[in-house]
């Protein structure tokens, strides 16, 4: 997250809300809902590509080795389930068995930043900058970690 503690919470907030329909509301419901999640629109600043668990976190260990920093990425149904922030209209020209997208006229859950949530937990947390993960990067990502799956005899189902 940029600055440190509060501050990093604060832009990632910021940066989340301001793609519901009412933001304000958005933040008090957050920030008193015991859950920790909101309901939140894909498709305005970004989409999210929801690869399977055993794919995803694989995944991700190939992509923080390939950038600095990737957008944010949630882990939800008891990690089953991996969620790579990526830009707007990713989603509709996707083409990945097994991959599900998640863009214009679909919602997601998402935990409040820097609280811990039962629903969903982020992997890496939004920057509060809109710093997305490259989709080509993460596809690239994406054929390493099946490689290296399938190289190991436990290829990720559905792919």
């Amino acid at each position: 997250m940029t600055g440190t503690g509060a501050s990093g919470v604060r832009a990632a907030v910021e940066w989340l809300a301001a793609v519901a329909p009412d933001p304000e509301a958005c933040r008090w419901e957050w920030e008193r809902n015991p859950h920790g999640v909101a309901l939140l629109p894909a498709g305005r600043c970004w989409d999210v590509l929801i690869l399977p668990g055993e794919l995803g976190r694989p995944t991700l260990d190939v992509l923080t080795r390939l950038v600095d920093r990737p957008g944010p990425v949630l882990s939800g149904f008891g990690d089953a389930r991996t969620g790579f922030f990526v830009p707007p209209g990713t989603a509709a020209g996707w083409l990945g068995t097994g991959v599900r997208g998640a863009g214009d006229g679909t919602w997601i859950v998402v935990p409040y930043p820097g609280r811990a949530t039962g629903a969903a937990r982020w992997l890496v947390a939004p920057d509060g900058l809109g710093t997305l993960t490259d989709a080509a990067l993460l596809e690239r990502a994406m054929h390493e970690a099946a490689g290296g799956l399938a190289g190991e005899g436990r290829g990720p189902s559905g792919i």
